[in-house]
């Protein structure tokens, strides 16, 4: 579903098959390029319209200390895509067309009907219903704001981020794949998009009453909330939150330390860093509300 202001064509332009979204990433400037394909994380520069690591050297110091904490694969693929953008940009593509001919063109040939469907309802609600129905239909989460300033899509997450849509739009997209993700993104040159998961089954289940009383504990202070979503979705080390949110990498450790404790945290170790991340299994039990929240 593609909104766009009256009178303004369309701005998504989907493909019909991988190949033809494999040539529009051709088409894209290697400046460009480089700068998303090593958008490692949405740290604190991710809505400042940075330069590409390509061109600036600071950015490129900084792309290549996230990669090596993260270990030595990663670290060897961003100096790939530094040193040798036309060479790293065949490789991906080789790499989309081998999972296409070995899993991948047989799942969407399967799930595609269903998120056609669900595309075309969606679109339906905003053609007879209006904004209002069509963005509540993809997800509780999702909702229209009107008032003397205007009007706004608002996405409930524990981020916080605005974009403008005007001139380009605003694109929903269904996944089959990505629950419980809501993902609103948006980054300077790029068209915001939201994605959001098809329905699905809500998880279960629940740890004795002593145990959920303090792993609730621990989540309920505001920080600590803030970096579970993160690491709910990777692993990190203590320098990469504190610069991601914008404290003391002391103040990262002692809330570290607190979900530890309450067991909601797994650490590994590659060289020299120290990897932390949640326990999304563990983190689970404690309702799907709090789960999907984080990983919304």
């Amino acid at each position: 579903m593609a909104v766009h202001p009256l009178g303004h064509p369309a701005a998504a332009a989907p493909r019909e098959t991988l190949a033809e979204e494999l040539d529009d990433l051709d088409r894209m400037d290697d400046e460009k390029y480089v700068a998303a394909a090593l958008e490692i994380s949405c740290a604190s520069l991710y809505n400042a319209g940075a330069p590409s690591p390509l061109v600036d050297a600071r950015m490129r110091d900084r792309a290549l200390d996230l990669a090596a904490a993260r270990g030595p694969r990663q670290a060897a693929f961003v100096k790939r895509m530094l040193l040798d953008p036309p060479g790293a940009r065949a490789w991906i593509r080789r790499l989309f067309e081998d999972c296409d001919a070995a899993f991948f063109g047989e799942t969407w040939q399967r799930v595609r009907v269903q998120l056609a469907a669900d595309a075309r309802h969606k679109t339906e609600l905003l053609k007879r219903k209006g904004l209002a129905e069509a963005v509540a239909a993809v997800s509780p989460a999702v909702a229209l704001e009107q008032d003397e300033r205007g009007s706004r899509v608002v996405v409930d997450k524990l981020t916080h981020g605005r974009t403008s849509a005007a001139g380009t739009g605003l694109t929903f997209i269904p996944t089959a794949f990505g629950w419980p993700h809501l993902f609103a993104l948006h980054a300077p040159g790029w068209q915001p998009v939201v994605q959001y998961p098809v329905p699905t089954g809500e998880l279960g289940g629940a740890a004795p009453v002593d145990v959920v009383k303090a792993r609730l504990e621990a989540v309920a202070h505001p920080m600590r909330m803030r970096l579970c979503r993160s690491l709910a979705r990777g692993a990190y080390t203590t320098s990469e939150l504190a610069d991601a949110y914008g404290i003391s990498a002391p103040e990262v450790s002692r809330h570290l330390s607190v979900l530890k404790k309450a067991g909601l945290l797994t650490t590994q170790r590659r060289g020299r860093y120290v990897l932390h991340q949640l326990d999304v299994a563990v983190v689970a039990r404690l309702g799907s509300d709090f789960l999907e929240g984080v990983l919304r």
